[in-house]
């Protein structure tokens, strides 16, 4: 990776990329003030203790060894201690109660030994002896100044009983050549990893930042109202998470941005028909049939049915607008569904008597499970939306068919008609607003708004409904919605 070193100029104290690179040269030149105090300052108290705890390992296993075993017999120890004092550069010295001495050398004082201990046994004996515990463990200086030596001392016991002296002798190595050493090369150590701490966190930093920096960018188009950006993750799980999120959002943006516009686009053409139409026949009545009471009575009615429609429309509107903002609460009560849908179908009978409609009510008639839990006056408004949008697009057929159910504690009812239908990739936006189904061309002519789906939607969503559509081309439509039956409801 090439730097631009004109970039950093000019450093943002407060930026990511700036306290990332800070945070990780803070942390390695930490750990390397941790390494320099324990390799420096405290190496000579970590190898003494570390000496010191060697010693009583040491002396533990061999008093369990002699403590099992026969004290007349001292092959085996005296193989095990001479390769304990080989192993650990340590002299151990054992004095039996039947005045037999064992050593890690051989006989004592030893003849072939590189080490000879500087301090006299039987002041260490008398030592052991006084103490309590039976146990000493000191450190004295050698003769020569050279090496300290680190003693210990204790009696133990074998399975009879009897009584053994056993010393321990451990020469300690000066560390101070060792500390100048490790000070050399903790200089090049300490230079290499600052440096190497310099150079990654700035690629680690910069990395991480590019794409924030590019999702920033992204989102700047994104507030211009450019809605085809796409944000990149880089290469961690989270950023990769949060680009697919605002991808995500910038799509549903787009989405909302057009339905936007068509809503601008269909309510103004819904509005000024009515009020073309209205100037129209006015006019007509100013200056031709004013003095025609037929005419007149005929033009005024126009009049009024476009004013209806006006009327309809803004109520729609104003409906929708305030279920969406959460201003019209719900009144929530118990009621019986059956009786609504009942007394709806009743309204609709002069459509079975002037223009041939066929209503079809699938219930069971005995039933009185179909209390739910709602705002009755919405709810009497969906179904009647529903009707309405099966007599508008129910086709030649005029047959509609509802049906109401308790499925398993919840009520079921759908509206079917048997029109054109609904091709499959249209029926998510069906509920839409003044989404205008390739099938359902005939908003314009049947008196509606456009808004009636849009209100059923906002209406079940309020009430946590279930919902949805089935349709077949060819076939007709089936709206159907789901509520959670009322715990008042009488069981059979």
């Amino acid at each position: 990776m090439k730097f631009n070193l004109s970039s950093y100029k000019t450093i943002d104290t407060k930026s990511l990329q700036f306290k990332l690179w800070m945070y990780f040269g803070l942390f390695a030149a930490f750990v390397l003030v941790i390494l320099w105090f324990l390799q420096i300052f405290f190496l000579q108290t970590y190898y003494q203790d570390m000496k010191a705890r060697q010693i009583l390992k040491i002396a533990a296993t061999i008093s369990k060894d002699y403590a099992s075993s026969d004290s007349s017999t001292f092959t085996n120890m005296i193989e095990e201690i001479t390769q304990i004092s080989y192993k650990n550069d340590m002299y151990v010295y054992m004095e039996f109660p039947e005045g037999i001495i064992l050593t890690s050398y051989g006989n004592y004082p030893p003849a072939r030994a590189s080490y000879k201990p500087s301090q006299d046994i039987n002041l260490i004996k008398h030592q052991v002896k006084q103490s309590p515990t039976h146990t000493v463990s000191f450190t004295t200086a050698s003769p020569s100044g050279k090496k300290d030596t680190m003693i210990y001392g204790s009696l133990i016991k074998n399975n009879t009983n009897k009584t053994t002296f056993l010393c321990i002798f451990a020469p300690l190595s000066p560390v101070e050549a060792t500390v100048d050493i490790l000070a050399n090369q903790l200089v090049y150590v300490t230079i290499i990893s600052l440096t190497l701490a310099f150079f990654l966190s700035l690629l680690l930093s910069r990395r991480i930042t590019r794409s924030i920096i590019h999702m920033k960018n992204s989102a700047a188009q994104l507030a211009k109202g450019n809605y085809d950006v796409t944000f990149d993750g880089g290469h961690y799980s989270e950023m990769v998470a949060l680009a697919d999120t605002l991808t995500y959002t910038s799509q549903e943006l787009a989405k909302t941005s057009n339905l936007q516009k068509d809503l601008i686009a269909n309510v103004s053409h819904d509005l000024r028909t009515p009020l073309t139409m209205v100037k129209s026949y006015a006019e007509m009545i100013r200056d031709l049939s004013g003095e025609n009471p037929e005419k007149r009575n005929a033009h005024l009615q126009v009049i009024i049915d476009e004013a209806d429609r006006l009327n309809l429309l803004v109520s729609d509107l104003l409906t929708i607008s305030k279920m969406q903002s959460g201003v019209d609460a719900l009144q929530i009560h118990d009621f019986d569904l059956k009786k609504v849908v009942t007394s709806l179908l009743q309204t609709y009978l002069i459509l079975e008597e002037q223009e041939g409609f066929q209503f079809e009510f699938d219930c069971e008639q005995d039933s009185d499970n179909y209390m739910v839990s709602g705002d009755e006056t919405r709810l009497t408004q969906v179904v009647s939306n529903l009707l309405n949008n099966a007599i508008r697009y129910g086709g030649e057929s005029k047959h509609i068919r509802v049906s109401l159910k308790n499925e398993n504690n919840w009520i079921h009812l759908s509206v079917t008609d048997f029109g054109q239908g609904i091709s499959p990739d249209e029926l998510e936006q069906i509920w839409d607003r003044y989404y205008k189904a390739s099938s359902h061309q005939v908003r314009a002519l049947s008196g509606g708004s456009g808004l009636g789906l849009s209100i059923v939607k906002e209406i079940l969503l309020l009430h946590e409904a279930r919902f949805g559509v089935e349709s077949e081309k060819g076939k007709g439509s089936t709206f159907w919605f789901e509520l959670k039956a009322s715990d008042c409801n009488k069981k059979n």
